[in-house]
């Protein structure tokens, strides 16, 4: 193989190399993204969950001497009465009109 040949093809194949190496770094761009995007949505749900457990806690600070047990019964249990219902079908009706 004449020497000139030679040269064209490492030439060839440090070029794919320096592609491959770009398009790995794209993957780990990608991959970098959406595993931000995973966690900020993680972040929001955990915020979510401590304000309205804050919420409850002050609305009804007996709550706090409850076991998470007995606190998730007392839930089912608040959240099955029809009242309760009609009352969250009511607010999240209004909630959905109002915004």
């Amino acid at each position: 193989m004449p020497e000139k040949e030679i040269k064209e093809l490492q030439a060839k194949q440090e070029t794919f190399e320096r592609q491959l190496v770009q398009e790995q770094h794209k993957i780990q761009r990608l991959e970098n993204r959406a595993a931000y995007y995973e966690k900020g949505d993680r972040r929001k749900r955990a915020h979510r969950l401590i304000t309205r457990g804050a919420a409850i806690e002050s609305v009804a600070p007996q709550t706090k001497d409850l076991s998470e047990t007995a606190f998730y019964a007392f839930a089912e249990q608040l959240f099955a009465l029809p009242d309760t219902q009609r009352l969250l079908t009511e607010v999240i009706s209004n909630h959905a009109g109002g915004d």
